[in-house]
């Protein structure tokens, strides 16, 4: 991986408390799973930075070094990686998802308009 790649991914997590590496933008993703993870973020009303990762090829393969997971989207919270789309579906189905924010002390204002579909 390019050390610029890997020190703009750096910069990106321990600057955000939350981040989304995804296709698209929050309001135009370019795949059903990023999709499926902004909408997850969106009903628990908690703020991300999204990282458009088909803008730089660089990028777009260098996050899956970084992390050693071979998919995208990739969500980070204070600066840990917490998993793809399955996992994060997964996690917000159960509850662990919001008990995950608000043990790293993100706030989350739970937007019931905007709640996920499986």
């Amino acid at each position: 991986m390019d050390n610029l790649v890997a020190e703009r991914i750096r910069q990106e997590i321990q600057g955000n408390d939350v981040v989304l590496f995804m296709k698209g933008t929050p309001v135009f993703p370019q795949c059903g799973f990023s999709a499926a993870v902004v909408q997850v973020l969106s009903y628990l009303g908690v703020k991300f930075k999204a990282v458009d990762v088909l803008q730089d090829p660089g990028l777009r393969q260098g996050i899956k070094d970084y992390s050693q997971w071979p998919t995208i989207p990739q969500l980070y919270v204070k600066g840990e990686f917490v998993g793809g789309c399955d996992i994060v579906r997964e996690m917000a189905e159960t509850g662990e998802l919001e008990e995950h924010f608000q043990a790293k002390g993100v706030e989350q204002t739970k937007n019931v308009e905007a709640q996920p579909t499986a």
